[in-house]
């Protein structure tokens, strides 16, 4: 850090980087008060790790509701992508965490939004059994018809992984 008389504190890129570090541990860990203090300090909500994975993303696949809301009431974007294009709704279905789903979908979270290789949230949630959120995820607008790059459906990726619940929401939604 370096002072400077007509404004303050000015942080270095070096501090910067430092900082962004903090805050994406704290929102993978939920530790509201450490993550304010960062985003206080300058750190952008949309900060990303060297990895490509941006605060918001570690803190809703954590599943870290307290930091998840706090990211989107400063800014954060519930559609930035991951390095390898996924979105944090993607990272949510994967792992079946509907409450963290719901927080992101209020904030425009686009529920048929596609990763690199065309996978779905709606895709990930079959992929991994998550019959809950299947069910949610249809009730909240996803198409089912939607195809991967392999020209695979939510029900086909399902079928071939064997997951039942999957299928049995993909397979029980009204006509």
């Amino acid at each position: 850090m370096t002072s400077d008389p007509g404004r303050g504190v000015v942080i270095t890129p070096e501090v910067n980087a430092a900082l962004a570090g903090v805050a994406a541990d704290a929102a993978r860990r939920g530790d509201l008060d450490t993550l304010e203090r960062a985003l206080n300090a300058g750190v952008a909500p949309t900060a990303a790790t060297p990895r490509g994975d941006s605060l918001l993303m570690l803190a809703a696949y954590y599943g870290q509701a307290g930091a998840v809301s706090l990211l989107l009431a400063r800014g954060a974007d519930p559609n930035q992508t991951d390095a390898k294009g996924q979105t944090p709704l993607a990272g949510v279905a994967f792992k079946g965490l509907v409450d963290v789903a719901s927080l992101l979908v209020s904030a425009g979270a686009h529920v048929d939004a596609r990763s690199a290789d065309g996978r779905t949230p709606l895709g990930m949630a079959a992929a991994f059994n998550r019959g809950s959120m299947v069910e949610w995820l249809l009730q909240h607008g996803a198409s089912p018809d939607a195809h991967d790059a392999s020209g695979l459906r939510p029900i086909d990726v399902a079928t071939a992984m064997g997951a039942t619940e999957a299928i049995a929401a993909l397979s029980n939604r009204p006509s």
